[in-house]
């Protein structure tokens, strides 16, 4: 049996996330099934994380095994061939047996998008979160340096996951102005669920001033994620790094 790692990029728009649903379509089914056609097994991808309905990523990576003969670095080809245009492999190589995409992850970097300005891009509209009035960029990066290092980010995640502890170490949280854009590119040995999304949620409220930079450490301590600010629209998130 052998165990290929895939790198993918793709457009969050039209999918349910990465993770495979009852209702919806993610893209693991529709990778699944690209997959399928090439070898006719019926693999199980195992990816690095699952993001939500509506996130992007620059670079996601899962891995399968299979008894295929193809050529490790064909799969690439051969597989987005039976893709939608919204997917792509980017490179596809045989590793060891025991490597897991999940398990085996060290870090990654997300980034995400405010597109700041009055009236809202007809183009850009689909990979930004939309805020109208003009935002404090000083206090928000002020504030975002209170979430670096190791924390209890509890006020900082939704309800719904399985992650066995809820402390994580942020390496860096920056926030970048090029006009009329804000990107915070933040990056962790690991993110609780809608982690990212609320962070860069809070921060707006800083960027408003409904907060105040140091009220951070306040809801750091509190672990109630009542106090922190709401999860940011997904479509402004990005994946755009994975560490191994």
């Amino acid at each position: 049996m052998r165990n290929i790692k895939l790198v993918l990029e793709y457009d969050g728009n039209d999918y349910a996330g990465w993770q495979r649903q009852k209702n919806s379509l993610a893209v693991q089914q529709v990778l699944e099934k690209a997959i399928f056609n090439i070898t006719r097994e019926q693999v199980n991808t195992i990816g690095c994380s699952r993001t939500d309905s509506g996130v992007h990523a620059k670079e996601f990576v899962c891995n399968f095994y299979t008894e295929s003969n193809i050529e490790d670095k064909k799969f690439r080809n051969a597989i987005n061939a039976k893709l939608p245009e919204d997917i792509r492999i980017l490179s596809s190589i045989e590793m060891e047996t025991n490597f897991h995409s999940r398990y085996c992850c060290k870090g990654k970097t997300y980034s995400y998008t405010i597109f700041n300005r009055e009236i809202n891009s007809a183009i850009y509209r689909n990979y930004s979160c939309h805020v109208r009035k003009s935002l404090n960029i000083d206090k928000m990066v002020l504030a975002s340096q209170y979430f670096i290092g190791k924390h209890d980010f509890s006020a900082f995640r939704t309800l719904g996951s399985s992650a066995k502890t809820t402390e994580r170490t942020i390496k860096s949280l920056d926030v970048l102005e090029v006009d009329p854009y804000i990107k915070i590119y933040g990056t962790a040995d690991g993110f609780l669920y809608n982690m990212m999304r609320i962070i860069c949620g809070t921060l707006i409220d800083v960027g408003l001033e409904r907060k105040k930079p140091e009220d951070i450490i306040k809801i750091l301590e509190s672990r109630d994620r009542k106090k922190a600010g709401k999860a940011s629209p997904a479509q402004g998130l990005c994946l755009e790094k994975v560490y191994y």
